[in-house]
């Protein structure tokens, strides 16, 4: 079946499609949608089966979860736009370059890595896709990948912030979370598709990550022919969602600049 994206779509002006994070839904990008629809069109997809999307039954392929995010562009009338991915949103922004480049004005990379799993990661990826399906219920996700979501900042200081990311990720289908996992162990390392990108880029990264690292983010801007590097202070692996002013901040600066550009 194809599957069309739900998707919350404010404002006017350049379009910038925001990719969601794993094991989140679009309901991470509150406050991307409150500080940047009042100067451009933002438009929050959920991937398949997270949040008001269905899953369908294609394999599990972060590929199709691209060709998903291309189909909306057209579904929405959206010729070219801003992309911004964070974490597993990063892994289907990359994609989209590599399978639908006309479609990128711009690239955003937060929180993500351009690199294929190691096989550590992937195995336990996979074990964790088999508990989701064997339980039935996101105990996994609250267990192993919480954690590491928000860095000792947000923990020790917002715990209104950290209380929502519980929620969101204890509000995950299992089906879809296991479904993502699978996807994402099977990607293929994406540095060909960055090096070949002829559009600008910005690449994010929080300085308390603890799930991709400054390294990770410096090899990206590095790949990109035309990229800067920016570290957000005390946040973590959802530095958009821990520093959502800074973030807003680069992403309305970067957007704006390619805005006028493009015209």
């Amino acid at each position: 079946m194809t599957v069309q994206l739900y998707a919350r779509d404010v404002g006017t002006g350049t379009p910038l499609v925001l990719l969601h994070a794993f094991p989140l839904s679009s309901a991470m990008w509150l406050a991307q949608r409150e500080g940047l629809a009042g100067r451009f069109r933002v438009i929050t997809p959920d991937m398949r089966g997270f949040g008001g999307s269905v899953l369908g039954d294609d394999a599990p392929s972060i590929d199709a979860m691209a060709d998903d995010v291309a189909r909306m562009f057209g579904d929405l009338g959206v010729r070219r736009a801003v992309v911004c991915g964070l974490s597993m949103g990063g892994y289907v922004a990359m994609a989209l370059c590599r399978r639908h480049p006309d479609l990128v004005l711009g690239l955003v990379l937060a929180a993500t890595r351009a690199a294929a799993d190691t096989e550590t990661a992937r195995a336990n990826r996979l074990r964790q896709a088999e508990r989701l399906d064997h339980e039935g219920g996101p105990q996994v996700l609250v267990d192993d990948v919480l954690p590491g979501l928000v860095g000792p900042t947000t923990h020790r200081q917002r715990a209104l912030i950290y209380g929502r990311v519980r929620g969101l990720v204890q509000a995950t289908p299992p089906s879809a979370a296991a479904w993502a996992q699978r996807a994402m162990a099977g990607r293929a390392d994406a540095f060909g598709t960055l090096r070949g990108l002829r559009v600008p880029g910005l690449v994010m990264i929080g300085d308390e990550d603890a799930l991709a690292t400054e390294d990770e983010a410096r090899a990206m801007a590095d790949a990109l022919p035309d990229a800067e590097l920016l570290v957000l202070p005390r946040a973590g692996h959802l530095c958009a969602v821990e520093q959502p002013d800074l973030f807003n901040q680069a992403v309305a600066e970067f957007t704006a600049a390619l805005a006028r550009t493009a015209c």
